[in-house]
């Protein structure tokens, strides 16, 4: 019975010792070995590794890409635009013995990085100009103007061929940084601005600057408008009255060709007897002269009656 109870304590007693022997180093992780708290030795490799029991314990890190995320600062730019820079950056821990004796944990990685790229982005961000930080590298002045494009800002004059985009100033500010990551054992991978914008003092300035230049803009474009409307009717009403005073010669012809036919039609036909032409005509002129409630006075022997006094 005794064996037994020796058996199963021993068994346990070695399991212990085996638990505290062997540790496990996952895809995706690196590891230190501490003795007493101190480092003696680093894996970057997974598998299945062996330590010191009891003495020894396994401190780990992350062996994939990080992130740094920094709070936005208000940056004043070399044209004394005051903004918000939101900034993120990319890093790992390529050294994990020399990033556990520098900053020992991912929080103290994390602070060291707030202080280097937040020294970086205010120095990039205060020596260019407000233009250069929200442009690309592959900007081209306006066709046409060539290398005389400059920029006006705040009394300052600036070729536009002078100018860096974005990308420069995010490649200049990554190799400044990267040359204060190493000794935390930090690889510093990429930096870039997420967003940028202006403190609420200068976005209502720059609003109502963009709202007067759409509003001069507009004002352009109805001008343009009103003066082709005018050019289009003045063209129009010149067409109408070419139309009108067209069909209207041709109205008048036509009148003209017709009366002068019906003249000749009226002329042969009465000339064909001149008596019956005679008579015709001073009917018509007793329908015209004399009419209702009307009085004609003439003397007996006027010719106005010839044809009466014959039918008696």
């Amino acid at each position: 019975m005794n064996k037994v109870i020796l058996l199963i304590i021993g068994l346990f007693v070695a399991a212990v010792v085996l638990f505290n022997t062997l540790f496990v180093v996952s895809e995706g992780q690196q590891a230190i070995v501490t003795q007493f708290g101190a480092p003696v030795g680093d894996v970057s490799y997974s598998g299945l590794h062996f330590k010191l029991p009891f003495v020894q314990k396994v401190k780990y890190f992350d062996k994939r890409i990080l992130q740094w995320d920094g709070d936005p600062t208000e940056i004043p730019t070399k044209d004394k635009k005051f903004i918000w820079v939101d900034t993120t950056a990319r890093w790992k821990i390529v050294d994990p013995l020399l990033f556990f004796k520098t900053v020992a944990t991912d929080s103290g990685a994390q602070s060291r990085l707030d202080d280097i790229l937040d020294s970086v982005v205010r120095d990039a961000v205060s020596g260019r100009l407000l233009v250069e930080l929200v442009r690309g590298n592959d900007y081209k002045p306006p066709s046409g103007e060539g290398d005389l494009v400059r920029f006006e800002i705040e009394g300052i004059e600036v070729d536009a061929t002078e100018l860096v985009g974005r990308e420069t100033i995010l490649a200049d500010m990554l190799k400044k940084a990267q040359a204060s990551t190493p000794e935390y054992g930090i690889e510093l991978l990429d930096i870039q601005i997420k967003r940028i914008n202006y403190v609420e003092q200068v976005r209502t300035r720059v609003y109502e600057r963009m709202i007067n230049e759409r509003k001069k803009v507009a004002a352009q474009y109805r001008s343009e408008g009103e003066g082709e409307q005018a050019d289009i009717l003045g063209q129009m009403a010149w067409e109408l009255k070419k139309i009108s005073s067209e069909a209207q010669r041709r109205a008048t012809e036509v009148r003209g060709g017709a009366d002068a036919k019906a003249s000749a039609i009226y002329a042969q036909a009465y000339n064909q007897d001149k008596d019956f032409y005679a008579f015709q005509r001073t009917l018509e002129s007793y329908r015209t002269a004399v009419q209702k409630n009307s009085k004609l006075v003439i003397t007996t022997d006027s010719d106005f009656y010839q044809y009466m006094k014959k039918s008696r």
